[in-house]
């Protein structure tokens, strides 16, 4: 198996290249990045006798087109968003199966059409968030006839002793994406009626909620983007009842992001009299980045928690999955990196070695084996526990 990871030197696609050196089926990879420093100090953390660095133009269709051609058994997408659109186009051209850990929506309605006229597998939304939540979701709506309420949690956050700050947050991500997300509304359905939140609202207290993951409390759960998108995806919109997806944060950070809304520092507009044209929220980026950093010895937490409830064979069931990752003292990946990154790369095995043999753009909620998955990702220290219960409670 020959693989391409492009974006492969950073934070993610360090923990793609770590997952894809330890299997023996893979032969080689092929870092595609425009600096490869961060690489070469992990490289005592990887299989160094299966990785090419080789320097890419990831806005050159030549040189992606040259580089695809190889004999490439598959693509691991890591670069921002934005390049999404562009790198699938050139995997359909070339005919070489991708995967990515954006939105699916970030893709032209042409890159749907193209991969299924040409046959070319494209799997977006193989990360943490989109991606196992998917897989998970999706897993439990296979495993009922009915679905009358879905839940669906997901955070990265500083351990307990690492929330120093007011915002008892640090970045293990992207920064300016986590203040975007802060900045668009939110929509869910309760009892039935669906539920429009816009963004200046979405950290008030009429919806925050408390929430305990994995045993771990002190923890509050935020409205994030549309949950109705989420279960369109799922096949469930017409027939859930209560439908929410919620960012997780310990509790506490909702007051301060409404503290920061209500002072305008999340604005786009420059601010009059400032020199440079410098808006509220280019200041808020610069000056949080440095200040919210992990120290070497501090750790990260990704949480996640999936609540699905519904009828199987008539009778009331709820299942849960829970979903508990740290960072890895001994390599430094955030589980921000490994929860994204090893995803990335099973997926990208799935397809390669014929697991995964369906062609178009795919979907985690239905075409990525669940219960294999899940035995993967297990298998690399990510442990995702599922409980079931029968309910007294009827639906309505």
């Amino acid at each position: 198996m020959k693989v391409v990871v492009l974006g492969g030197s950073g934070l993610q696609g360090r923990a793609a290249l770590q997952d894809l050196g330890n299997n023996e089926d893979v032969k080689k990879v092929i870092c595609a990045d425009v600096s490869f420093e961060d690489l070469d100090s992990f490289s005592r953390h990887l299989n160094m006798e299966k990785i090419e660095k080789r320097e890419v133009d990831a806005t050159s269709a030549e040189e992606l087109e040259i580089l695809f051609a190889e004999d490439i058994d598959i693509v691991i997408d890591l670069l921002p968003k934005q390049f999404n659109d562009f790198i699938a186009k050139v995997a359909i051209k070339t005919e070489v199966p991708l995967v990515n850990c954006s939105y699916a929506n970030g893709l032209s309605d042409e890159v749907f059409e193209k991969a299924k006229e040409k046959g070319v597998s494209i799997v977006p939304e193989s990360g943490l968030d989109p991606g196992i939540d998917l897989v998970l979701c999706g897993y439990g709506v296979n495993q009922l006839d009915e679905v009358h309420e879905m839940y669906s949690y997901c955070g990265g956050v500083p351990e307990a002793n690492a929330a120093d700050n007011i915002l008892k947050y640090k970045i293990s991500w992207n920064l300016d994406s986590i203040l975007m997300s802060y900045k668009r509304p939110s929509v869910m359905k309760q009892n039935g009626e669906i539920v429009d939140i816009p963004a200046k609202e979405q950290h008030n207290k009429e919806w925050i909620n408390d929430i305990t993951v994995s045993g771990i409390q002190g923890l509050e759960s935020i409205p994030n983007g549309d949950a109705m998108s989420f279960a369109e995806t799922l096949g469930i919109d017409y027939e859930v009842i209560n439908m929410e997806r919620r960012s997780i944060r310990w509790s506490g950070h909702a007051q301060v992001l409404r503290d920061i809304k209500e002072l305008g520092l999340l604005e786009t507009v420059p601010v009059e009299g400032i020199e440079d044209h410098i808006t509220p929220y280019e200041f808020m980026k610069k000056h949080l980045e440095p200040r919210l950093q992990y120290k070497k010895d501090e750790k990260d937490l990704v949480l996640m928690k999936n609540i699905i409830r519904g009828k199987k064979n008539g009778q009331s069931q709820e299942i849960i999955y829970e979903m508990l990752d740290k960072r890895d003292s001994h390599t430094g990946l955030f589980a921000m990196n490994r929860t994204v990154g090893y995803t990335a790369s099973i997926v990208a095995q799935m397809v390669a070695n014929g697991t995964i043999t369906k062609k178009g753009v795919l979907s985690p909620t239905t075409d990525i084996p669940h219960r294999l998955f899940i035995d993967e990702i297990n298998k690399r220290g990510i442990t995702i526990k599922e409980t079931k219960r029968q309910l007294n409670k009827s639906f309505a």
